[in-house]
């Protein structure tokens, strides 16, 4: 089951990295859009909150934050 969540959050997290590099470089003929990272908000909760909590605000925390849920589902995978 844990093998699943993992793929699945992985997937989702690819998609939405993508999602935002298209708003925000405007690829695919897209209109440049200040909210093509939202999609990352959800995956990197509570992470992005507690981050900008402590000051440290910004695209590489909202990128980042997933990673930490990421590599928590793959340590219950392999544990």
């Amino acid at each position: 089951m844990a093998k699943w969540a993992f793929l699945i959050f992985a997937i989702f997290y690819v998609i939405a990295v993508f999602l935002l590099l298209v708003g925000t470089y405007g690829w695919f003929g897209q209109e440049r859009d200040p909210l093509s990272g939202i999609f990352l908000m959800p995956l990197g909760l509570p992470w992005n909150l507690l981050g900008e909590q402590a000051g440290l605000g910004g695209p590489a925390l909202g990128i980042g934050a997933p990673l930490i849920n990421a590599a928590a589902l793959y340590w219950i995978w392999k544990r």
